[in-house]
């Protein structure tokens, strides 16, 4: 059997601009902050008091991963958690002062660092790369989550 071409594989190329959004994060942006845990105190700045069930549906995080990525941030002091006056066996998440600090601050940096990781681009192919990127990360959540994907991607 002769060898793949690689480069004609979704899940290859993927893993490269994941590696390559890795290494552009951790010299642009931060080295202490991940993208996930960013993207969380990025969700709870749209949205505060969030749970962290809809926090992860938000971001795209499993609820294990979720789970480790809000631990990681209230150690840090990123987050409060509080009792939710209408359902006692839930917690609601809020940024800290310095939660929002270290959001802003890494926000502006985002903006940059994607400057730079899409500079290859055109105005239009950025465009034309994100309608793929969204139509296809969609269909995947429609296979991971049977029926909850198809119903909110058609609507």
């Amino acid at each position: 059997m002769r060898a793949v071409d690689l480069s004609t594989h979704p899940g290859h190329l993927a893993r490269r601009l994941q590696q390559a959004h890795h290494l552009l994060w951790n010299t642009m942006v931060s080295q202490e902050t991940t993208s996930p845990q960013f993207a969380v105190l990025n969700a709870l700045t749209a949205e505060p008091g969030l749970d962290q069930r809809t926090v992860g549906e938000r971001v795209g995080l499993d609820r294990s991963t979720v789970a480790e990525v809000i631990t990681r941030l209230l150690r840090r002091a990123l987050l409060d958690k509080v009792r939710d006056p209408r359902d006692g066996r839930r917690y609601l998440l809020r940024l800290t002062e310095e939660g929002v600090r270290t959001h802003k601050e890494l926000a502006l940096r985002t903006v940059r660092m994607n400057q730079v990781f899409l500079g290859p681009l055109s105005d239009e192919e950025r465009q034309t790369l994100f309608g793929l990127m969204h139509r296809v990360a969609g269909a995947a959540e429609a296979l991971r989550v049977p029926g909850e994907g198809a119903t909110s991607a058609d609507g």
